[in-house]
């Protein structure tokens, strides 16, 4: 499997790397995926959580306790929590959120996969983020996710983002280049 150095040089993606590692060698990549989905759904509704794995204040010991109830609410596998442990002992329980984007990366690498953000004004309808699915996998010649999220700036439209190349149709970017076309001078 061939990674980015950018994700292999980094810290978060040291760590994302040792759990896949682990995970493949136990068979478990799709269960440590989906426990680490859940801690980004939690850290993304609780700002309480993103704060508390970032405060220096809490001790490792406090930090490990907080981590193991979490997992225990979570219902996260066994590889999972003893990983959650290992941060708050290494005080790198603030990477969290890198090292999940890291995993998730080094997962749909191996199985040939992309993930495509698509932020749109609305939240779209399962028919519509099954075309742009379709449409995207066209485009790419391989899987794609979607990851969708809602960015009511937009006004309307989407902006798609696949690793570095993000194609973008929306309105407030439309508006934007007709506010700098109008600008210039001569116009």
């Amino acid at each position: 499997m061939e990674l980015s150095a950018g994700i292999q040089a980094s810290l978060s993606g040291r760590y994302a790397s040792a759990l896949f590692d682990l995970a493949s060698e136990a068979g478990t990549v799709t269960a440590v995926e989906s426990d680490l989905d859940k801690l980004d759904a939690a850290l993304t509704e609780s700002a309480d959580l993103k704060s508390l794995i970032g405060n220096p204040e809490v001790s490792r010991g406090q930090l490990g306790s907080v981590m193991a109830g979490i997992a225990d609410h979570l219902g996260l596998s066994e590889l999972t929590r003893n990983f959650l442990g290992t941060l708050a002992k290494n005080r790198r329980v603030s990477q969290l959120p890198a090292i999940i984007r890291a995993f998730s990366a080094i997962a749909a690498a191996q199985r040939g996969e992309v993930t495509a953000e698509v932020a749109s004004a609305h939240a779209l309808t399962d028919k519509q983020l099954s075309d742009l699915e379709q449409k995207l996998r066209a485009r790419e010649g391989r899987t794609v996710k979607l990851k969708p999220r809602v960015d009511p700036d937009l006004l309307g439209g989407l902006v798609v983002t696949i690793g570095s190349k993000r194609i973008d149709s929306s309105i407030r970017t439309r508006l934007n280049t007709l506010a700098q076309a109008m600008k210039a001078p001569g116009a």
